[in-house]
């Protein structure tokens, strides 16, 4: 593959994108990667080879533009064989994909442009070498404003304003968050470097910042932390996918979407934290019982907790609190198998989400107007739950302050309050049908991708070399 291209502004950009291994951040930029391919542009999407076959077909009007570089993943002493993804192992592998992931940066080559995850410092570095600039895809805007350390310094330092705008926004931020992710972010990894320092590092390298988001999704934070990042931050929209999802048909789609025709209208609370949301056995059970306690209609989407033995069947019921399956078989179905979520959403019978707060589970979910129950557990997702609770889309479930507990009264008030209460429901639901003309609106999302790839074009026509301290 010749990525050695330059050519004249009138000619397509060749791009390099390079993913993060998760689906949450593999699956948005496929959605970038095709909507520059649908434009003219040339891209080279890397990662590897399991990965890429695990991903959704392309669509037809990128498919030919869209070159998926399959790349494999480095040894590390530890990591399973085949373990490409981060849903492919538990929590205390993900260290070692950061140290595979490294081992990846040799073969990148000079296109136009590189766009990398805001932790690949070694792609930043590429394009340094290869006098080529790089975008940096950043976390959400509510993330960085949080999370000071990630911001520290900037190139040019913000103003007491915007500091004091920020320190608002951290300050809301929970003591079990605020005490848990330090030592997350600046521990050393497998790899000899901490989360700060990859994000530093590539911080520093890059040349502009770009993120999934948009200032009509989160109008407070995104101008914060635009100018707290120290340079130039492009936002990209939202990425919306297709409403079908681009999803190819499984067994479980019959059964779960049969079952949804049998419930009546906007009665379903759709129940999913994501693939990769590392639930304990005991918080699998208070959730459970929470659902039972509402008494609400519900399809339970169920992953396999953290430390919980491999599952016997596919209804779940090895990890679910004894009876719990026969009390709600009236009310509730629970599968463990893969679920068409873009699907169920979609459903008439789907009146509400329960959610981790990821940003993809939060775009569908109010893609479909969908109130929330909002459940967030790591990283982005707290910054994203109280963010969709200032628009009053939805209710964060309570939680202990001190460890960040749940029970399952509190999931029980958070339901009944989003999918039965007549006056809170009806709230939820209005707030989040204006979020809905946001997050549906075509031409506001291809709007923000072509005033990316404006920019992306404006630093190729000016020549080859960008410096990356520049703002």
């Amino acid at each position: 593959m010749d990525l050695d291209a330059r050519s004249s502004s009138s000619s397509p950009l060749r791009i390099v994108i390079v993913p993060w291994l998760a689906f949450g951040h593999l699956l948005p930029y496929l959605e970038l990667s095709e909507r520059l391919a649908e434009r003219g542009h040339h891209v080279s999407y890397v990662s590897t080879p399991r990965n890429l076959a695990r991903l959704p077909p392309l669509r037809p009007t990128a498919a030919p533009r869209v070159d998926l570089v399959a790349l494999p993943l480095p040894r590390v002493d530890g990591l399973p064989d085949g373990a490409e993804s981060t849903n492919d192992v538990p929590d205390e592998y993900r260290e070692l994909h950061w140290k595979a992931f490294d081992g990846l940066a040799a073969p990148l080559a000079r296109p136009h442009w590189i766009i990398a995850d805001s932790f690949h410092h070694w792609a930043a570095a590429s394009a340094i070498d290869h006098k080529v600039p790089c975008a940096l895809l950043l976390s959400t805007a509510a993330l960085l404003v949080a999370e000071p350390l990630l911001l520290q310094p900037s190139a040019q330092p913000p103003s007491r304003a915007q500091l004091e705008a920020a320190a608002a926004v951290a300050a809301s931020v929970p003591r079990h968050e605020q005490e848990q992710r330090p030592p997350a972010l600046s521990n050393p990894d497998a790899s000899g470097m901490s989360i700060i320092q990859r994000f530093s590092l590539a911080k520093e390298r890059c040349t502009v910042g770009a993120i999934r988001s948009c200032v009509e999704w989160e109008p407070e934070s995104f101008p914060i932390a635009s100018a707290l990042f120290g340079k130039p931050v492009v936002p990209l929209g939202l990425l919306p996918p297709s409403p079908d999802g681009g999803r190819r048909a499984a067994g479980s789609e019959l059964a779960t979407v049969r079952w949804l025709d049998a419930q009546p209208p906007s009665s379903v609370l759709y129940v999913a934290l994501g693939s990769e949301v590392p639930l304990r056995v005991e918080q699998v059970h208070e959730l459970a019982l929470g659902l039972e306690l509402a008494g609400t209609r519900f399809l339970w989407a169920l992953r396999k907790p953290s430390g919980a033995a491999v599952l016997d069947n596919d209804d779940g019921s090895g990890m679910l609190p004894p009876g719990f399956q026969d009390r709600t078989h009236a009310l509730g179905l629970v599968t463990t198998g893969w679920v068409p979520q873009m699907s169920i959403l979609a459903h008439a019978s789907v009146g509400g989400f329960l959610t981790h707060c990821g940003r993809n589970s939060l775009v569908e979910g109010l893609m479909f107007g969908h109130p929330l129950v909002m459940l967030p557990i790591f990283v982005d997702q707290g910054p994203n739950a109280r963010q969709m609770e200032a628009q009053k889309v939805g209710l964060q479930v309570a939680r202990d302050e001190n460890d960040g507990s749940f029970d399952r009264h509190g999931i029980a008030s958070a339901v009944r309050a989003v999918m039965v209460d007549g006056e809170a429901r009806r709230g939820f639901v209005a707030a989040a049908a204006k979020m809905k003309e946001v997050v549906a609106d075509k031409e506001l999302h291809d709007r923000y991708i072509d005033e990316f790839i404006n920019r992306l074009t404006s630093y190729a026509d000016g020549g080859a070399t960008v410096d990356p301290n520049s703002s």
